[in-house]
């Protein structure tokens, strides 16, 4: 890892803040469960020690958030700050995700990228991530979504 970054778990009162202006300029969520606010909120609110930052200084430069249910380990809302792409920091994000995950005793990670994001998925590639042939399919619970 560069010396001018450090990854560190997520705290709410040091990082909130940041990581939903990055998350609105990376991600740009325009759906009500993907508010910024929410996802931290519920991500939090699990307590799994899941969520980790980039930090420059005193800055956020990027996220990855996990999760594990005992079976497969996920891999979620990996953003780095267009200022800080291209230093390494995504792999370093992905890695230190996957080494918490696999303390946890995962034995496979997923991930999933958006159609308009392919351009990512050679990213994942070089991180040994392979295409799987899946149909992705959710759900959306409206009585657990608050309105906009």
């Amino acid at each position: 890892m560069s010396a001018s970054h450090t990854i560190t778990l997520y705290t709410d009162a040091t990082h909130r803040t940041q990581v939903i202006a990055l998350w609105q300029t990376v991600f740009g969520y325009e759906s009500a469960h993907n508010r910024p606010d929410l996802a931290i909120d519920k991500k939090f609110a699990v307590a799994d020690d899941l969520f980790f930052v980039a930090m420059a200084g005193n800055t956020v430069v990027g996220t990855i958030m996990a999760g594990y249910d005992g079976h497969r380990g996920w891999i979620y809302s990996v953003a780095v700050a267009p200022t800080h792409r291209r230093q390494g920091i995504g792999s370093q994000l992905v890695t230190h995700a996957e080494r918490a995950l696999t303390e946890r005793g995962c034995m496979k990670i997923n991930l999933q990228v958006m159609p308009e994001n392919e351009k990512v998925a050679a990213f994942y590639t070089a991180l040994g991530y392979a295409v799987e042939p899946r149909i992705s399919m959710g759900k959306k619970i409206p009585g657990n979504i608050p309105a906009r």
